[in-house]
């Protein structure tokens, strides 16, 4: 595969390539902005404005929670409400903890780069987290854990109302599937759940914290962005 040129700068466009993977391929095609349905919209996005309210309220009410305990702050969700893109990772970190927003640090810096890619921009989408405590000590949430909160994650899912679900990493995977299997034997792959009679197409990966760690899976990432990015051109999503 070669490369084709971007219109961002020299600079920009090496610093991207060299973070994520050689062999990505950059849309040319501009950025487009969701068109809102006038009043009927308005009134979608408050009474999703009220659920989530409600929703925080019921996480906030959590009794004997170790995450809870531990953490400083409860980090929910932010961007685009209306988007057809919910973007899940595994728990917030100290950064996420210190500024209330999700993907934040390196790891939010990788997964900008990694959207730009496939001409998608973080605030576009909605962006969440399977656990929305940090863990003590940023440890991996217990499976124990990971199962009473995947009820508010779905019930999160619900509110947004995706078209198309990206779950990266293993906490991710574990609280919207059940399956605590190796994120490398799941990426990749389209699924399917169903949440209150409504069918939602996820699709897993690695986290861009874990990519850090390990960059050599970059390259399997980029595969999956790739089918991403098909599956927004199959369902004419307007992103």
């Amino acid at each position: 595969m070669t490369k084709k040129s971007s219109n961002h700068s020299m600079s920009y466009k090496d610093e991207l390539i060299n973070s994520i993977e050689p062999n990505f391929v950059f849309n040319k095609k501009p950025l487009n902005r969701f068109k809102f349905d006038g009043i009927k919209n308005v009134n979608n996005n408050l009474d999703k404005i009220n659920l989530i309210d409600d929703l925080k309220k019921q996480i906030n009410s959590i009794e004997n929670c170790n995450l809870k305990n531990n953490s400083k702050k409860l980090i929910l969700g932010d961007g685009n409400i209306d988007s057809p893109i919910m973007v899940i990772g595994e728990a917030p970190a100290e950064e996420e903890e210190k500024t209330g927003k999700t993907f934040q640090g390196d790891s939010g810096a990788l997964l900008e780069k990694m959207l730009s890619a496939i001409n998608l921009k973080k605030n576009y989408i909605y962006s969440s987290y399977a656990i929305n405590f940090r863990p003590p000590d940023d440890r991996k949430p217990t499976s124990q854990e990971i199962k009473k909160y995947s009820i508010y994650l779905k019930e999160h899912i619900s509110i947004i109302d995706p078209k198309v679900i990206i779950l990266f990493g293993g906490t991710a995977m574990e609280s919207l599937s059940g399956r605590s299997e190796r994120v490398s034997n799941e990426r990749g792959i389209w699924k399917e759940i169903i949440l209150k009679n409504k069918t939602y197409p996820f699709i897993i990966t690695f986290s861009p914290s874990y990519l850090i760690r390990f960059p050599d899976n970059k390259k399997y990432s980029w595969e999956d962005l790739k089918k991403i990015r098909q599956k927004i051109i199959d369902l004419k999503l307007n992103i």
